[in-house]
């Protein structure tokens, strides 16, 4: 099979909704839904948390890191930083997991380096969606960092399916745009239940619109995607938002421009992304 002719296959799959997932993969949203039922209170979630390690050490890195830890005092288990940082960061955290474990069987050491580029680029935009959430746009901030988190997993489930279709990802950002991005990530998501105002944001960060200064959780995402440091292994948009552009946009709420923002921010931007990671 050729590489457009895989990609529109594994398109098909996903949009279907036959997606295969990793063992771990699975677990993990039963955890996921277990932390979303109403009558989940502190203990409970605490004793979810520590049966998953990784999602149990990001955890705690949130509730320590610059945005959660104001008064620098530091939390050393997990039903205090399940306390500090609220169930929907700590769904938030169980999809950062999930998204992991999409490309954990990755065995490629080429793909392997492109997933990891991915991680570090979601894990740059939802740091920065959630400051500009909170500072510019007040939208949700903790929904503004789930979408920064799960906005590219239709990416990791493609490169997890690289390695039975050689070539799969070698064409260039064309491709990937007209043939995977929308379908497979639609339909990862969908299948990961992601909330309807989050596929929302990334339906319209995959059209391209938004405004300046951002207004909805779409122009806050696509905005921190613009921004972020390090850019998507798969595709670079045009017309992103440089920091030298934002230099000029002088928000109307008084918070300044971007720039000065960004760099008031910087620590806790940084912060965020580390424990992400």
């Amino acid at each position: 099979m050729d590489r457009l002719s895989a990609l529109k296959s594994i398109a098909a799959e996903a949009s279907r909704g036959e997606l295969s997932f990793p063992t771990s993969v699975a677990a993990t949203l039963k955890l996921q839904r277990s932390l979303a039922e109403p009558d989940c209170h502190v203990d409970a979630a605490a004793r979810l948390v520590q049966a998953e390690p990784l999602l149990a050490a990001r955890t705690v890195a949130i509730a320590n890191s610059v945005a959660y830890n104001r008064s620098g005092n530091d939390v050393t288990n997990v039903r205090a930083a399940v306390q500090r940082v609220g169930f929907r960061t700590l769904g938030a955290l169980a999809a950062a997991v999930i998204v992991r474990q999409l490309a954990s069987e990755i065995q490629d050491p080429a793909l392997r380096a492109k997933a990891d580029q991915l991680w570090a680029h979601s894990a740059h935009v939802a740091a920065l969606a959630q400051v500009i959430a909170r500072r510019v746009s007040f939208v949700d901030p903790e929904t503004a960092m789930f979408a920064g988190i799960v906005h590219e997993v239709g990416g990791f489930y493609a490169l997890s399916q690289a390695e039975r279709y050689p070539g799969l990802l070698d064409g260039g950002a064309e491709d990937w745009i007209e043939h995977g991005e929308v379908p497979i990530g639609r339909g990862v998501l969908l299948k990961l239940g992601v909330p309807v105002a989050v596929m929302g944001a990334i339906e319209a960060l995959w059209n391209g619109m938004r405004a300046l200064p951002p207004e909805t959780l779409g122009d806050t995402l696509l905005l921190a995607k613009d921004l972020a440091a390090l850019p998507s292994p798969l595709l670079v948009r045009p017309g992103a938002t440089s920091h030298e552009s934002a230099a000029t946009i002088d928000f109307a709420t008084g918070a300044g421009t971007l720039v000065q923002i960004l760099e008031e921010s910087a620590a806790e931007v940084q912060s965020l992304t580390t424990a992400l990671m």
